[in-house]
């Protein structure tokens, strides 16, 4: 089965994707790479188990009458404004179908000694009874300052027991370096790794006992992301993420990348300086009209993006733009069929060198031109 690539599911909150396209960074790459790829465009992956969601419920005037789950579908589809929600759909975390895959892994996960039910030791908001840590810490639930000791059972995963929690092989990256830092930092973990959390929304975990609990979002995120593969019987789900977020998020979903014939991997990308790209002066002085400036900003950046892991400094915009319109002005009407298919072979194995080749480049801006009607034209409801 072939590649199909995913966002990491963006987490949501009080902003919109118009004020912050960066957020959009591993949307567009997804569908960037998936259209050259021919795939059929995928659902919008979005993170809505978050402590500040909670928060935002519990003092929402109109709680009474609106629930948690409709009040994150309504703040994910105002990202979106003011234009209209993907043809391809959203999926978040939460969803039925990612809780059913969650548990369904995780009960599979507990009966080949994984995971494990274990009664700890933990810290309790004397409040509110929220998980505050290990530390004498304020209650981030409350807000409330003293905690109590007490043992409760989690759900936990000893690391000692298992392969390391990232290896190079969990990268989707074919002539690009290995991020060494990101499997030391991720080899830096507790043991036992605690994988529930106290949250009012979420994959509940409460059918395996533990009432109240949910499962960590750093581990759902990867069943949301092998929940959409499952409806495209996608063998091969890659998932678009930043360093930062790999790091954090890596050993929480080591037991939940595999399911079945599934392998989820990560693609890297850096962070695309969206501020310093729209400035008018920018595109003035290089002469872009709308058409490559919409291209430049929406397709070529993220790509260029998961080149630049490290992040795409602001001082390379402008030669990235003169390097894009050149290609663009070059494209052929019909691309060779040789270039072509090499192009869709680095995509298919993540190799994202072919960015900085002119004549490669202008081979993608045609087929994207003759795949879509125009090349700058978006997907529907693309960001």
């Amino acid at each position: 089965m072939s590649v199909v690539y995913f966002n990491g599911p963006v987490q949501n909150g009080t902003w919109t994707l118009a004020g912050r396209p960066g957020k959009a960074a591993g949307i567009r790459l997804a569908e960037a790479l998936n259209a050259l790829l021919g795939a059929a465009a995928v659902p919008h992956l979005w993170n809505t188990v978050t402590l500040a969601g909670d928060l935002r419920q519990r003092s929402a005037a109109d709680r009474a009458t609106v629930g948690r789950r409709t009040r994150e579908e309504r703040a994910v589809a105002a990202k979106y404004a003011p234009g209209p929600l993907p043809a391809s759909g959203l999926l978040t975390d939460a969803d039925p179908a990612v809780a059913a895959l969650a548990l369904e892994m995780t009960e599979a996960l507990l009966a080949d000694g994984t995971l494990a039910l274990r009664e700890m030791p933990v810290r309790l908001c004397a409040q509110c009874g929220h998980m505050t840590g290990t530390g004498a810490e304020d209650c981030r639930a409350c807000g409330h300052r003293t905690s109590r000791a007490a043992n409760r059972a989690l759900l936990v995963c000893d690391r000692a027991a298992h392969p390391p929690v990232l290896a190079r092989e969990d990268f989707h990256a074919a002539g690009a370096r290995t991020p060494t830092h990101l499997l030391n930092i991720a080899r830096n973990v507790p043991d036992p790794l605690v994988l529930c959390r106290s949250r009012d929304h979420g994959v509940s975990l409460a059918p395996l006992g533990l009432d109240g609990m949910v499962l960590d979002p750093r581990a759902g995120l990867h069943v949301a992301v092998l929940a959409a593969a499952a409806r495209r019987g996608a063998a091969r789900p890659v998932m678009t993420v930043t360093e930062n977020a790999a790091a954090n998020v890596a050993a929480h979903g080591a037991p939940f990348r595999r399911h079945g014939a599934a392998r989820l991997r990560y693609l890297l990308h850096g962070r695309i300086p969206y501020e310093a790209a729209a400035q008018e002066r920018l595109y003035e002085v290089h002469r872009a009209d709308p058409e490559v400036r919409e291209l430049f900003t929406t397709w070529y950046l993220p790509l260029c993006a998961a080149r630049e892991r490290a992040g795409i400094h602001t001082a390379r915009l402008p030669s990235l733009l003169k390097f894009l319109r050149r290609a663009h002005l070059a494209r052929p009407a019909t691309p060779p069929g040789d270039v072509l298919a090499e192009l869709r072979g680095d995509a298919a194995v993540g190799d994202m060198r072919w960015v900085m080749n002119a004549r490669a480049l202008a081979c993608a801006l045609a087929d994207r031109e003759n795949s879509t009607g125009s090349a700058a034209a978006p997907q529907k409801g693309a960001p």
